[in-house]
């Protein structure tokens, strides 16, 4: 089962330089440096403290980058999380301790994804799914900041988004120009930064900056109505302590059951949607089981040090990936950075103000939105756009954990949809033409049937949807034969229902005196058909490898 568990680190090690190390180096600084103002903001917009947003990155970031399956894979809480994490949190029941729990049942989730060796099939989750509850994310991330980004000092926001804008709107008046101004200008110094400087993220200017005026403001021009971390988290310490939780009844599990999940799917799809970016610019490739292990055991492990949920940034992997990181040393490296920075810069924290953190997070949500290529996926197929649109929908308005579930739902529903109008059932009682398929099999190019034998050729899967129409079908036809050939050659695999319909198809001609004959059977399809018995009722003699040796059996029941 553990298999298929390969850490890159200790494959690393194998050859490891000096020159890597130094690249390594680097790259973990810079990244380190990165993560710091989103680690700080994620943590604040998920309804805990500044540290425990730290604290995620220190500890989900190193075990990520240990155990992980990716070489430059970089962990931590992102956007993608904020949404669920809190609407745990504010919920009285559960609290903290609940998304603790939550976190570790993901975790454990994630674990036996990667033991199942499911990491390949995650993969295959629909883009307009992805895109649509993305860009859902990105949008509901976004409304949660106005009142930050406003200075508008609401206190008891409602949870849903529409509740929210309308809260908003009636408190229109309330906006604080000066934090406004505040939030406009981060936004301002973070979108301009890289055209000055490469290597500095505009988010880390842009806290320095605007935390600098925020100070000036209040020491010397005696304005004291901006809210800073220090007002929010009085408490606000450096420490990394063990915080166990009591063990949590069966009840309280069934109620988490859904949030954690969700924590494990966007986990699952957001590490292993970075880390195949990354190998598309690194030319690496990562082990998807072993990264889904990786994460799993870094959500089990952060809970127990107050940490929220993990997984892979595409934003700090990338960042890793551009400043020269090339192994998990880089991502262990910024793990250690932060955590540095976590023991001797926290105070400095305080001082930080709510709507330059509000700013930060509104570049990320734009960043998420993917609001081109939302735009260019509506330009697609109708079931794709309805995929997209139903997932954004649900994701913004109702809860990102319905959205994953119904969007699934549709688009499976919508690829059955698809095969079934692809799949086609078709007719044929005179002269079967071999020379068009290119089949032609000894030395026929045609194959004459008598009159009473008829052939049912089944074009795709014979599931459950085509299954009907193939019953469906075989009702309308009028004159009864006395032979009928059920071409499979097409058919790549047959399911439960398909099967049961076959049966009571043979069941119904035997009742009438007509006799069945399978041709262009496959191994899987056979299997199935042993199995179940039904190969041995209809007649091994009567299961034919090539429509030439069906048509001669078939003929052969005409007297």
């Amino acid at each position: 089962m553990f298999l298929s568990f390969k850490p890159k680190l200790f494959v690393t090690f194998k050859n490891y330089t000096k020159d890597k190390f130094i690249a390594d180096l680097m790259a973990g600084l810079i990244v380190g440096i990165v993560a710091l103002p989103l680690a700080i903001a994620f943590g604040i917009a998920s309804g805990v403290s500044p540290e425990q947003g730290l604290i995620t990155a220190v500890i989900g970031g190193f075990i990520v980058s240990f155990l992980g399956g990716s070489n430059v894979q970089i962990g931590g809480p992102t956007g993608a999380f904020i949404i669920v994490v809190f609407g745990i949190v504010a919920n009285p029941e559960l609290g903290v301790s609940g998304l603790a729990i939550a976190t570790v049942i993901a975790g454990i989730i994630l674990i036996l994804m990667g033991c199942l060796k499911l990491g390949t099939i995650i993969k295959f989750i629909p883009y307009p799914i992805i895109v649509g509850f993305t860009s859902g994310i990105a949008l509901t991330i976004f409304s949660t900041q106005i009142n930050d980004l406003f200075g508008m000092s609401i206190n008891n926001m409602p949870g849903d988004f529409i509740s929210k804008w309308e809260v908003y709107f009636n408190n229109i008046g309330n906006i604080n120009f000066i934090a406004a101004g505040l939030s406009i200008t981060s936004i301002f110094i973070i979108i301009i930064t890289p055209k000055f400087f490469k290597k500095i993220p505009g988010s880390l200017i842009a806290i320095i900056v605007v935390t600098v005026i925020t100070y000036l403001l209040k020491k010397y021009a005696n304005v004291n109505e901006i809210t800073t971390i220090g007002d929010k988290f009085p408490d606000l310490t450096a420490s990394i302590k063990f915080s166990g939780f009591e063990l949590p009844s069966i009840e309280k599990i069934n109620q988490l059951l859904p949030s954690a999940f969700t924590i494990a799917m966007l986990g699952g799809i957001e590490s292993l949607l970075s880390a195949t970016v990354a190998d598309g610019v690194t030319g690496d490739s990562h082990n998807s089981n072993t990264e889904l292990i990786a994460q799993g055991t870094a959500n089990i492990v952060v809970p127990f040090f107050g940490g929220i949920p993990v997984t892979g940034a595409i934003a700090r992997t990338m960042t890793n990936i551009n400043n020269g990181g090339r192994s998990p040393v880089a991502g262990i490296i910024h793990a250690v950075v932060l955590l540095l920075i976590m023991f001797f810069l926290i105070p400095l924290a305080k001082y930080i103000p709510m709507a330059c953190l509000a700013g930060v997070l509104v570049i990320v949500s734009y960043n998420m939105s993917e609001w081109r290529t939302f735009r260019s996926l509506l330009k697609n197929s109708k079931s794709d756009a309805t995929v997209l649109i139903t997932t954004f929908l649900i994701t913004t308005i109702f809860d990102l954990t319905i959205a994953i579930e119904i969007g699934l739902l549709l688009a499976m529903l919508l690829f059955m949809r698809r095969m079934i109008e692809v799949s086609n059932v078709s007719v044929i009682t005179d002269v079967i033409d071999l020379s068009k398929d290119k089949e032609i099999y000894r030395s026929e190019e045609k194959l004459a049937l008598k009159k009473g034998v008829e052939v049912y050729e089944i074009d795709g899967p014979f599931f459950f949807g085509i299954a009907n129409k193939f019953d469906a079908y075989m009702k309308v036809i009028g004159e009864k034969p006395k032979v009928r050939i059920i071409r499979m050659r097409k058919v790549p695999f047959m399911d439960s229902t398909g099967l049961r319909n076959l049966e009571i198809l043979y069941r119904l001609s035997k009742a009438e005196d007509i006799v069945v004959v399978l041709s262009g059977v496959n191994e899987r399809v056979r299997q199935m058909l042993t199995i179940s018995g039904l190969s041995e009722k209809i007649g091994e003699e009567n299961i034919c490898d090539h429509i030439s040796k069906a048509v001669e059996k078939g003929n052969s029941y005409i007297k």
